[in-house]
C-alpha cells in the first residue's frame, strides 16, 4: 500500500484539476493547519489559481506527516469541490477523516439560543449549502479597487486576505445625533475617544459574541458609521469568513442582503421569494432552513441607501415567511423580530439613518482605523516595504493626511495618490515631472493627485506614457471630467447620490473609461432582467468632482465671489454666468452639507491659478493677478466686527488654508478678534487651520474659546505658536495632560505673552503639570485670572506654589476647586493668602456665591446636553465637586449652605443617570 505522500504525488494532476478553479478554501485551511506558512500563503494568493495549488501541493507533500494532515484538510473542504473529489476523499481517507478531527465549532454558552437543527437533516443540505458558500466566496474574496474602474484589477493585492485591515469598532451610546457633514461628525466622535479611556474595542467577527452578565449573545446588532469608514468591507469579511468555514460556525446559513439591491423590488413578495430570487441553489432546502431560524444569520448592509420608507411605529401585523408584502415590511419585521425572532440580524447604516435603539441588543459605531492600523494598511497596500515605510512616515508627519487616514477609504485614496511620489527608479522621476507637484499636503491636493493618478494609470491605461505632461493628460479627458463634474455638482445640490442610465445620458456620461474610474455600477437581476444603478464610490469623490467642475467653469472674479456667497450663505449671485451654477433644489437651511465641497473648491481654485489645471481650462481667470486680494477682501468681510463661532467659522478657516495664498490670508486674518469653537469636537487639522490663518494676524486675539473641544496634546501643540497672543484662552476639558501644561508654561514665559485669562479646568495636568505652571507664573506679568478646577492637583502639586506665586504681581484670581490637595495643601493656600493679600483664592466651590452659581449652571447644561456629559472625565469631575461639597458641609457649610445643598442634589441626579456614574472616565 502506498504511503500518503506517494499517493498524493501520484494523484497530483487529478487533485490539481479538481481544485484549481476555486483554490481559496483549500489554501486557507492549509494555512490554518500550519501546512503553509503565513508568508507563503500571502504569496500563493497573488499567484494564478493553478500555480497557487501546484505550489501548495508541492509544499504539503514534503513529508508523510504533512501529507496525512493534508488529507484531513481535504476532507474538511471537500464540499466546496466536485463530486469526483468527494468520492476520491471517501475512497482514500478512511478513518483519518473522522468527524472528531474537525476543529471545534464556536462555543455558545446558551445552547438553547442556537440549538442544533432538529427538523433538518444536515446531510441533505451539504450540496446546496456548499454551493451557497462557494458563490459567496467568489463574491467576497476581492476588495474593490475603485481606481481600476470596471476592468480587471491590476493590483493582485486586492484579495481580501491580503488587503483587509481590522477596524476600530466600539459600543455606541447614541446620546448624540448630528446633522452636520458626516466627516465632521466622525471627527467629533473620534475626538471623544482617548487612550486613557477604558473604551471597548470590538472586532467585527465578535459582534454576535455573548455580552453582559447574562452571557447571552445578542440577536439584533446595529453597526453605524459614515460612508467610507469600512462597514461594507467589514461585512464582506464576515461573510467571507463564514463561507470559508472559519467564523460564525454556529450558523448553518448566512444571507447577505444589500439595500442597494433591494431598492429594485417594487412588487410585494415573501421572504421566501426574496431569498430564492438570490439563492436559487437553496431552493430545495430553504423551507427547512427557515423552519429552524436560530441557525440563520441575516446581514443587512447599507440601510441608508434604502429608498423605501420604514414604518418603525406601524403595527407589526401577522407576517410569516410566506406572506407577500412590500420589501420594506419584510426588513422591518426581521429587524424588530416579529418575523423569525430566533434568527440573528446584523444591520449596517450611516449615522443619519433612523433605526430605533429599542430593537437592538447591541449598538456599535465604526470609528475607522487607529494609528497602528493605518500603518498595517499602508504596509499591505504597497508590495515594496521601503515605499510603505516612506508613505506612512509622510502621513504621520502631515496633520491633514494623518487625520484623513483614519477613514479607510481616505487611506486608500491617500495610498493611491502617494505611491508614485515615493517609488524608486526612473519611472518615478518621469511621473513626478508629469504631476509637477510636490507630495500632497492639503485635502484638495490629495484628491487631485488621486484623480490624476487614477485617470493616467487606469482610465487611460495604454494611451499615455509615464512621462506624458499633466496638461496633455488632462486635455485628453477634459470632456469626460467636465460632464462627470456637472453630474456631480448639480446632483450634490439636490443631495442625490444614486443615478440610473437616464440620469447619466442627460449629462452625456457613459459608464466607461474615465467615468468607470469614479462611478460604481450595480447590476441587479430583477424579473429576469439586468437593472443598472450608478453612484460615485464615495460622497467626497462626488464633492471633489463637483468642485473641479466649478473651478474650471468660473472665469471671472465676480462669478467666483458670487458663487461663494451662494454656497456658504445661500445668497444668489447677480452675475448671469454664475447663475448657471444655481439650483432651485438647494436647501438653504442645510448649507453646512456643502462645506467639504467649498474646501475642495478653494484648493482647486489655487491649483487653477498656479497653472496646475492646464488642459482642463483653456482660458485664465479674468484679472487673475488681483484675485487673491479680492478673495482676501471677501473673507475680511465675513470676519469683520463679528464674533466667529462654530462650524461656519471653522469652515472659513479651512477654506483659507486650502486656498493657501498668503496675500489673501494677510488681508483677512487681522479682522479675527474673537473665535468661539466651544463644544465643537476638533481634530489636529482643525487646529492646523486655526494656526495657518491666525499666524498672519499681528493683533491680539481677544478670545479663543476651545472649551470641550477635545483637541488633546497634539492639537494644542499645533496651536502653540499663536497661543501667546490670546488674551482669554479657554482650554477646559480638552484631554490635556502634564505635557500640555509644559507647552502652556512656555507660552506664559514668552516675552510676547498677552494672556490675561487662562481656563484649564477639567484637564489631567497632575502635580507635574501644575508645578510647571506655578514656575511659569513666577515671572509672568500678564495673567490676571487662572482657573485650575478639577485638574488632578494633589498635595505634591502645591510644593512650589507659594514660592512662585508670591513673586507674581499680576495674578488676581486663582480657582482650584475639585482638587484633593490634602491638609498640607490647604495650609499652603492659607500661607499664599497671607503673602499675597490681593490674590483671591477659591479652593472650594462653596467659598464663592458667584462660582457656586456657575457650577449650578454647569450642572444644568450637563442635564440637557448629554454630549457635554460624555466629555472626558465629566463623571470624575462631578465626583470631585461632590467631594468638595461634602467636605464643606461637614465643616458647617456657611452662608451658602442652601445653595450648596441644591448643587449637591443636582450632581447626585446627574451621576445616577450617567452611564459612567462610577467615575470610570
Amino acid at each position: 500500500m502506498k504511503s500518503t505522500k506517494q499517493l498524493l504525488q501520484s494523484e497530483r494532476d487529478l487533485l490539481l484539476n479538481w481544485t484549481r478553479d476555486h483554490p481559496a478554501p483549500l489554501l486557507r485551511w492549509l494555512r490554518d493547519a500550519d501546512l503553509v506558512s503565513p508568508a507563503l500563503y500571502q504569496s500563493l494568493l497573488e499567484k494564478s489559481p493553478t500555480n497557487a495549488v501546484a505550489q501548495a501541493l508541492e509544499t504539503v507533500c514534503a513529508s508523510e506527516e504533512s501529507s496525512q494532515t493534508f488529507l484531513e484538510v481535504l476532507h474538511e473542504v471537500q464540499d466546496y469541490y466536485c463530486k469526483d473529489l468527494q468520492l476520491w476523499v471517501e475512497r482514500h481517507c478512511g478513518a483519518r477523516t473522522e468527524q472528531s478531527k474537525r476543529p471545534a465549532a464556536v462555543q455558545i454558552q446558551d445552547k438553547e439560543e442556537l440549538k442544533p437543527m432538529k427538523s433538518v437533516k444536515l446531510a441533505n443540505m451539504r450540496v446546496p449549502i456548499a454551493a451557497h458558500k462557494t458563490t459567496l466566496l467568489k463574491r467576497t474574496e476581492k476588495l474593490k479597487c475603485y481606481s481600476e474602474g470596471e476592468g480587471e484589477a491590476s493590483n493582485s493585492a486586492s484579495h481580501i486576505e491580503i488587503r483587509y485591515t481590522d477596524l476600530f469598532v466600539t459600543e455606541d451610546n447614541e446620546l448624540v445625533d448630528s446633522n452636520q457633514h458626516e466627516y465632521f461628525d466622525l471627527a467629533g466622535r473620534r475626538a471623544c475617544i482617548y487612550v486613557h479611556q477604558a473604551c471597548q474595542r470590538i472586532q467585527p467577527c465578535h459582534l454576535l459574541s455573548a455580552q453582559g452578565a447574562s452571557g447571552r449573545p445578542p440577536k439584533r446588532v446595529k453597526v453605524k458609521g459614515i460612508a467610507g469608514i469600512g462597514k461594507s468591507v467589514a461585512v464582506q469579511r464576515l461573510v467571507y469568513e463564514w463561507a470559508i468555514g472559519k467564523s460564525l460556525r454556529e450558523f448553518t446559513c448566512v444571507f447577505d442582503l444589500r439595500f442597494r439591491e433591494l431598492n429594485r423590488i417594487e412588487a410585494p413578495l415573501s421572504l421566501l421569494d426574496l431569498l430564492l430570487e438570490r439563492s436559487l441553489y437553496l431552493k430545495t432546502v430553504l423551507p427547512d432552513l427557515l423552519a429552524s431560524p436560530s441557525s440563520l444569520l441575516f446581514i443587512l448592509d447599507g440601510l441608508d441607501e434604502f429608498k423605501f420608507n420604514l414604518g418603525w411605529n406601524a403595527p407589526d401585523g401577522n407576517i410569516n415567511v410566506d406572506s407577500k408584502v412590500p420589501v420594506a415590511k419584510i426588513i422591518v419585521a426581521l429587524i424588530k423580530g416579529s418575523l423569525l425572532p430566533e434568527a440573528s440580524v446584523i444591520l449596517t447604516m450611516r449615522p443619519s439613518t433612523e433605526a430605533p435603539k429599542r430593537f437592538f441588543q447591541r449598538c456599535c459605531v465604526v470609528l475607522g482605523f487607529e494609528e497602528n492600523q493605518v500603518k498595517e494598511y499602508t504596509s499591505k497596500f504597497y508590495k515594496d516595504p521601503e515605499v510603505a515605510a516612506k508613505v506612512f512616515d509622510y502621513i504621520l508627519n502631515n496633520d491633514n493626511l494623518f487625520v484623513l487616514s483614519f477613514i479607510p477609504l481616505y487611506c486608500y485614496i491617500i495610498c493611491t495618490a502617494m505611491g508614485d511620489f515615493f517609488s524608486s527608479g526612473d519611472g518615478h522621476r518621469h511621473h513626478f515631472k508629469s504631476l509637477e507637484l510636490h507630495p500632497p499636503r492639503t485635502v484638495s491636493e490629495v484628491y487631485f493627485c488621486y484623480l490624476f493618478t487614477s485617470v493616467k494609470h487606469h482610465a487611460l491605461k495604454g494611451r499615455t506614457e509615464r512621462s506624458t505632461p499633466r496638461a496633455e493628460v488632462l486635455l485628453f479627458v477634459r470632456e469626460q471630467l467636465s460632464s462627470l463634474g456637472k453630474l456631480a455638482y448639480e446632483n450634490l445640490l439636490k443631495k442625490k447620490i444614486m443615478f440610473d442610465r437616464v440620469d447619466l445620458e442627460k449629462y452625456g456620461v457613459t459608464p466607461t473609461d474615465v467615468h468607470s474610474t469614479f462611478l460604481s455600477q450595480f447590476l441587479q437581476p430583477l424579473n429576469g432582467e439586468q437593472v443598472e444603478m450608478f453612484s460615485f464610490f464615495h460622497l467626497t469623490v462626488q464633492e471633489h468632482l463637483a468642485a473641479l467642475y466649478c473651478a474650471i467653469n468660473l472665469n471671472s472674479q465676480l462669478d467666483i465671489i458670487g458663487s461663494l456667497d451662494y454656497w456658504c450663505y445661500g445668497k444668489h449671485p447677480q452675475s448671469s454666468s454664475a447663475s448657471l451654477l444655481i439650483s432651485k433644489h438647494l436647501d438653504m437651511t442645510d448649507l453646512e452639507s456643502l462645506q467639504m465641497f467649498t474646501r475642495f473648491f478653494m484648493g482647486l481654485l489655487r491649483a487653477r491659478l498656479a497653472g496646475q489645471l492646464k488642459g482642463l481650462v483653456l482660458t485664465p481667470v479674468e484679472q487673475s493677478e488681483s484675485l487673491p486680494a479680492t478673495l482676501g477682501q471677501w473673507f475680511q468681510g465675513k470676519f469683520k466686527g463679528r464674533k466667529l463661532e462654530n462650524q461656519a467659522a471653522l469652515n472659513l478657516l479651512h477654506c483659507l488654508m486650502e486656498l493657501h495664498m498668503e496675500d489673501a490670508t494677510r488681508i483677512a486674518a487681522p479682522e479675527i478678534k474673537r473665535l468661539n469653537l466651544f463644544k465643537m469636537k476638533l481634530n489636529v487639522v482643525d487646529c492646523a487651520a486655526m494656526h495657518y490663518v491666525l499666524q498672519f494676524s499681528p493683533h491680539a486675539l481677544e478670545e479663543l474659546n476651545l472649551g470641550y473641544s477635545n483637541i488633546g496634546n497634539r492639537g494644542l501643540q499645533r496651536l502653540g505658536p499663536i497661543l501667546h497672543r490670546c488674551e482669554s484662552l479657554y482650554l477646559r476639558y480638552n484631554c490635556l495632560d502634564w505635557q500640555a501644561a509644559i507647552l502652556e508654561s512656555a507660552v506664559l514665559k514668552s516675552d510676547e505673552c498677552l494672556v490675561k485669562k487662562l481656563f484649564m479646568c477639567g484637564n489631567n495636568l497632575g502635580p507635574t503639570g501644575v508645578g510647571e505652571l506655578w514656575s511659569a507664573l513666577e515671572g509672568n506679568s500678564t495673567v490676571e485670572e487662572l482657573y485650575l478646577d478639577i485638574t488632578g492637583i494633589s498635595e505634591l502639586g502645591t510644593e512650589n506654589m507659594v514660592d512662585c506665586l508670591s513673586k507674581n504681581t499680576s495674578l488676581k484670581t486663582l480657582t482650584i476647586v475639585g482638587n484633593d490637595i490634602g491638609e498640607e495643601g490647604q495650609r499652603r493656600l492659607k500661607e499664599l493668602e497671607r503673602r499675597r493679600p490681593g490674590l483671591r483664592i477659591i479652593g472650594n466651590v462653596v467659598d464663592d456665591l458667584g462660582l457656586l452659581q456657575a457650577y449650578m449652571d454647569w450642572a444644568e447644561e450637563l442635564r440637557v446636553d448629554r454630549d457635554q456629559m460624555e466629555a472626558v472625565k465629566n463623571a470624575d469631575a462631578l465626583q470631585s465637586v461632590l467631594c468638595g461639597l461634602r467636605v464643606a458641609r461637614e465643616r458647617g457649610g456657611g452662608e451658602n449652605a442652601a445653595k450648596a445643598q441644591e448643587l449637591e442634589t443636582k450632581i447626585l441626579q446627574l451621576l445616577q443617570t450617567s452611564p459612567d456614574s462610577a467615575g470610570g472616565r
